[in-house]
Order: C-alpha cells, then sequence, then structure tokens
C-alpha cells in the first residue's frame, strides 16, 4: 500500500480515524511511507486559527468528549477535538473523570463490538455511562469506532431520544459558516 501511495506523489494524509492515523504515522515507516500524516480536528483547527474556517452558530448543547484511545493514549492528540468542541458559540465542554491519556476505552479498539457479552460487563455500556454522568446533550468522537459503541450504550441505557453521539468533525460542519 505504501508504494501505491507513494507512486501517487503523496506528501500529506489527513485521516479521522484514531486506528488509521496510529497505523499511518507509527507503522508505515517501516514500509517507505513517510508521509506527514495529520488527525483532522487538528487539521481543521488550524484553519479556523488561520481564519479559513468561521464558526457561525450557536450550538447551545452540553458536550462531552470521549477520547479514543488511539489518539489520546498512543498518539496524545486530546486537545484540538476539544479546541473546536468549545470553538463553537455557546457550547459548553463537559469531561469524563476519566478524559485525556487517562481515557477508558470504549472497546471497539478492542474489537468488543463484535462480540456479545454479559449485559453487565460491557465496557461500551460502562464508558458510556461516565459520559451519561455529566449529563450532556452531545457525546462527541473523533473516531467511527467509538461513534458505534457510544451510540450503542446511549441507546441501550434509554437515551437515544434525548442524548446525541457525533463525531466533532459534524459538529463543525453543522456550526460552519459557508462561503457563497
Amino acid at each position: 500500500l505504501a508504494q501505491k501511495i507513494n507512486s501517487y506523489g503523496v506528501k500529506k494524509l489527513l485521516v479521522n480515524c484514531p486506528h488509521c492515523f496510529n497505523t499511518m504515522k507509527n507503522e508505515y515507516p517501516d514500509f517507505g511511507g513517510n508521509w506527514d500524516v495529520q488527525q483532522a480536528a487538528s487539521f481543521v483547527a488550524k484553519l479556523r486559527d488561520e481564519g479559513k474556517i468561521k464558526m457561525k452558530n450557536e450550538f447551545n448543547k452540553k458536550v462531552v468528549y470521549h477520547d479514543s484511545c488511539y489518539y489520546s493514549r498512543y498518539n496524545d492528540v486530546t486537545e484540538a477535538p476539544r479546541s473546536l468542541i468549545s470553538g463553537v458559540a455557546g457550547t459548553k465542554l463537559l469531561e469524563m473523570e476519566n478524559n485525556r491519556r487517562e481515557s477508558v476505552c470504549c472497546g471497539a479498539g478492542g474489537g468488543r463490538m463484535w462480540l456479545e457479552e454479559k449485559a453487565d460487563q460491557r465496557v461500551n455500556v460502562m464508558r458510556t455511562e461516565q459520559a451519561l454522568a455529566t449529563n450532556p446533550e452531545v457525546v462527541a468522537t473523533s473516531c467511527p469506532f467509538c461513534r458505534v459503541m457510544m451510540s450503542s450504550g446511549v441507546n441501550e441505557k434509554g437515551m437515544g431520544e434525548t442524548v446525541q453521539v457525533m463525531d466533532v468533525m459534524e459538529i463543525v460542519a453543522n456550526n460552519m459558516e459557508q462561503r457563497t
């Protein structure tokens, strides 16, 4: 794959999946993949800071952010997603007890989304309970797998009608000023 990507002259990769980020940034150099690998929230936060993206709407939501394992614990990507969330007017950023490098896995990285677990041992439900303890209106993630696991947990806790689960990029897209 590295050879194929290199054949197109690629110098920079933009990813919104922590597993892909970790693999492309930390493992592919061993196979000739020496690219500038950027995480989407960091890239978009930079665009916002440069004035290339402007936020317009007032989201007016209480948002708790779930740190994915491969961003927070393995690659120390913790602040850009929070910066984007808190940069939307009216948003109140909440924190779970276990956050940033001390975050707790939602279970997806360990493949638990494909396992049948005992109801009282579901990792995603335990993590969802920690998120719901902050009384959020939105649980935000930066990982498609975490989004699935947290959505499942929110629904299992009977909160699917009142608590949304959104990717940080969805929050940004829904609150960006449109250029004409």
